[in-house]
């Protein structure tokens, strides 16, 4: 069985196909985020806080941390504030981390002050980020987030996103690096401009799990790019995904709709024993509200959190967020 394993400083989780759908959260992100991408470039991390906090206490599983503020030189800017940001986010909650960015310096300077055992997020079919990226994978023994797209950009046809998926994995097995520790993205395209979005990546889904023995994750939002009532689509698209096998998705664990909805999936998918979480938050619901779970108890910032002071990231092809 395919197992994934990430770290925090104490808690370790695992993703795999008979494990809890993981639920990476998002918000730790500047990209078309302005006022937080000001905050950050100013050094107060006050948002950056308050998302971390409040993703945590939703029932995030890990959370995504990217400090792509600025696209004027970020092999310059983005590694300090990264390692800034990621060391504040560790400080706080006691969930692994995943380290979202484009610029290799970045992600080698977050590496060193990683606690546990990080996801990187992420490397392409690129062969210039191939030969960056790996060799940093395998140096820090981490998983990696594999997106579906190379030098030719993003396929609209399914299949050759699974070869380009297909070539990293096989890549990263030429580094030492093995099938399970690459989480593959197959691009998850927007259902309101490709009618067949969510069919393409329902069988794309499967293939990686048959074929290729992979975990996977996507920008869940995605799908509902540019439709009305987008936590509606959000929220019926979760279940299939992970009745097609998809085990992880970078998304807002706050939005209590989809939450329930990944839940109700767990419960289904006889990945929440004995309906055990199911149980725990929901025993009080009451009809027409959404429940949340308990709040999850943390830890102070570390010294200089508070007060100390993308574009996408590591994830180019990612589109809006919901």
């Amino acid at each position: 069985m395919t197992r994934t394993i990430v770290a925090s400083a104490t808690k370790e989780i695992i993703i795999g196909f008979d494990q809890p759908f993981c639920v990476i959260g998002e918000r730790i992100n500047p990209t078309g985020r302005k006022k937080l991408a000001a905050e950050m470039v100013a050094g107060n991390f006050e948002t950056v806080i308050k998302d971390a906090l409040e993703q945590a206490a939703a029932g995030a599983t890990m959370l995504d941390v990217n400090a792509g503020v600025t696209a004027v030189d970020p092999n310059a800017t983005e590694p300090a504030l990264l390692v800034q940001t990621l060391e504040i986010v560790q400080g706080l909650v006691d969930l692994p981390l995943s380290i979202d960015s484009s610029v290799t310096a970045a992600i080698e300077a977050a590496l060193k002050v990683a606690k546990g055992r990080p996801l990187v997020n992420s490397v392409t079919g690129e062969e210039e980020k191939l030969e960056a990226i790996l060799p940093l994978v395998k140096k820090y023994n981490v998983p990696v987030v594999a997106i579906s797209n190379d030098e030719t950009g993003i396929s609209m046809d399914p299949d050759v996103r699974f070869a380009v998926a297909k070539k990293i994995v096989e890549r990263c097995a030429d580094h030492g690096i093995p099938a399970h520790d690459v989480v593959v993205d197959p691009l998850v395209m927007p259902i309101g401009a490709l009618g067949d979005a969510g069919r393409q990546v329902f069988a794309l889904l499967r293939r990686l799990r048959e074929e290729l023995k992979v975990n996977t994750t996507c920008g869940l939002s995605n799908i509902s790019f540019g439709l009305p009532h987008r936590h509606g689509i959000n929220s019926a698209f979760i279940p299939m995904v992970i009745g097609a096998g998809m085990t992880s998705a970078i998304m807002n664990p706050c939005r209590p709709q989809e939450m329930e909805a990944v839940r109700g999936a767990n419960v289904l998918n006889g990945t929440d024993e004995h309906c055990t979480t199911w149980i725990k938050t929901y025993k009080d619901y009451k009809p027409g509200e959404h429940a949340a779970p308990a709040p999850v108890a943390v830890t102070s910032p570390t010294d200089g959190g508070a007060a100390g002071g993308r574009r996408r990231g590591g994830r180019e092809a990612r589109m809006a967020r919901g």
